[in-house]
């Protein structure tokens, strides 16, 4: 199943108010172009303090954690952090502190990584995130294919057992 944000605004909160146990995110990408972060990124390139204000993706996870859903997330990065993955690290603790267990996986330690985002709901269903040609977010492509939902496990597996917690990567 194709699902385009224009097509179900409410794309997002919908997926993650039917999971009842899990989400996973695995992130392979060290940089994406989503609208509402361009201003906070140059703001952290330029030194300046950027105000926070919780945002509609931390409500949805601390709605999902508090309703007891393990949420959980693996970046994989390349050392040394680009920009944004920089400022990515700087902001992650708003979404730890709103429920997700976000860790680390430098890319150099990995022997093969998958090239596409997605995320793995209650170990039924994978959502990858599509993106258009400039790297903007174009919606999900939703499966409950058995053999991509066990490849999917399995990647999980094995990259959580190298995955360094946010608490501890931050301090590195």
């Amino acid at each position: 199943m194709l699902l385009r944000p224009n097509d179900e605004p409410d794309l997002w909160p919908r997926l993650f108010r039917e999971v009842e146990r899990s989400a996973f995110h695995l992130e392979v990408r060290d940089e994406y172009h989503v609208a509402d972060e361009d201003t906070r990124i140059r703001a952290f390139l330029a030194g300046e303090p950027a105000p926070y204000t919780r945002t509609p993706w931390q409500e949805l996870m601390l709605e999902t954690s508090r309703r007891g859903v393990a949420v959980a997330r693996v970046r994989i990065v390349t050392e040394p952090l680009l920009d944004y993955q920089r400022w990515l690290l700087s902001v992650t603790g708003y979404n730890v502190d709103a429920g997700e267990d976000i860790r680390y996986v430098p890319r150099h330690l990995v022997e093969s990584v998958p090239l596409d985002d997605w995320w793995l709901m209650d170990d039924a269903q994978v959502a990858y995130n599509l993106t258009d040609s400039t790297g903007a977010p174009a919606g999900l492509g939703i499966t409950a294919d058995p053999g991509i939902v066990a490849y999917c496990q399995q990647v999980r597996d094995r990259l959580w057992k190298l995955a360094i917690p946010y608490a501890v990567y931050v301090k590195r």
